[in-house]
């Protein structure tokens, strides 16, 4: 059997390049699938269903949560979000790594259910510079916007509870960042034991001999 892979959240304020990095680590990294969230949103001009959300109607999403298809769930801007357990288990059962671009809510979820779970909180280097990329979007209404900088306001401030912050003040510099804590992840001891093995042999012994 496979090593078990790792479950890797990506938290931020909406606006802060979370998907942005998790899409540019995904081209990268071929050992890192995405767990793609199930939503009651519409999408948006550049979404494609099954890639990168599931959008389903508020009667779907109710019936798949009635039974406990969801690791968590949570109502934001409005609107529903959850990801599924079985597509998790599923990658990392493979031994392959699974990331998850969540909103703050969905990760400290995650964190009580999955407490095995590395997370990682993406801050913008300011106030204006969210604002700034929340309007270039151009899809949310004035009314909108100002409940996401209210949240925002809050949001930031929980970035202690992870276990890693990266502020995404460049988009290269930033995903370089996130890969490099991917690939940290991949060099704790469980993952190389079928390497470490073999070489504990030519020194006369292995790990149980110490």
């Amino acid at each position: 059997m496979p090593e078990r892979g790792n479950l890797i959240v990506v938290s931020a304020p909406s606006g802060a390049g979370k998907s942005s990095l998790v899409h540019r680590v995904l081209e990268k990294m071929d050992t890192l699938r995405q767990s793609v969230s199930f939503t009651t949103r519409p999408p948006r001009a550049s979404e494609r269903q099954g890639v990168d959300y599931h959008f389903v109607s508020v009667e779907e999403f109710s019936a798949r949560r009635e039974r406990g298809e969801f690791l968590e769930w949570a109502e934001v801007h409005d609107h529903l979000y959850a990801t599924s357990k079985s597509f998790i288990e599923a990658i990392l059962a493979e031994g392959r790594d699974c990331i998850l671009d969540v909103d703050v809510q969905g990760a400290s979820r995650i964190r009580k259910r999955a407490p095995e779970a590395k997370t990682v909180f993406v801050l913008p280097p300011s106030k204006a510079d969210l604002q700034a990329r929340l309007i270039a979007r151009n899809v949310n209404s004035q009314e909108d916007l100002k409940h996401r900088l209210r949240n925002a306001d809050a949001e930031v401030r929980r970035y202690p509870e992870f276990d890693y912050v990266i502020v995404n003040d460049n988009l290269d510099r930033a995903s370089a960042v996130l890969e490099a804590i991917i690939t940290a992840m991949r060099h704790e001891p469980r993952h190389l034991a079928e390497k470490i093995e073999p070489i504990l042999t030519t020194f006369g012994g292995t790990t149980g001999d110490a």
